[in-house]
């Protein structure tokens, strides 16, 4: 025990440095790989609104509250687990990870909370929100192939 304690020590003082100095130099070949999943980003102005992202979230970091005619969502990412779900089910790619992976901050609710405000239709009758219309309306509406006369 004694010796493998000595053996170490003696490793490290021959090498002088055991680490990197990380936040003054960076490694750059520690750079993330092609797919790494960091950092998500909301486009607002690509956003229905449908939050299809907050059913699927399984840390529940994505709070959506109504109004009269808009939906708000909050993002909190610092309860993130990096999973990629909500990219993966939003219909209009309005939810992007990105490479970045370095989220550490000591001011949590400046950094790390994303507020989207969007715009939503109102009934008529009920006055509540409903989403715009999903890709399949306009799917029907585009003008995609005419059905096959008889």
């Amino acid at each position: 025990m004694f010796l493998s304690k000595l053996k170490e020590a003696i490793i490290c003082f021959r090498n002088l440095r055991v680490t990197f100095p990380y936040p003054l130099k960076r490694n750059t070949e520690a750079l993330p790989a092609e797919g790494f999943r960091g950092k998500l980003t909301i486009d607002v102005k690509k956003c229905i609104g449908c939050a299809g992202c907050a059913n699927v979230c399984p840390s529940r970091l994505i709070v959506v509250t109504d109004n009269k005619a808009t939906r708000r969502l909050d993002f909190y990412l610092e309860r993130c687990t990096y999973c990629g779900r909500c990219e993966e089910v939003c219909p209009e790619k309005a939810i992007t990870m990105t490479q970045a992976f370095e989220t550490a901050t000591d001011q949590v609710h400046d950094d790390l909370h994303v507020s989207a405000e969007v715009y939503m239709g109102t009934c008529q009758r009920c006055g509540r929100c409903f989403e715009t219309k999903t890709i399949l309306d306009k799917m029907m509406t585009v003008g995609f192939r005419a059905p096959a006369a008889e």
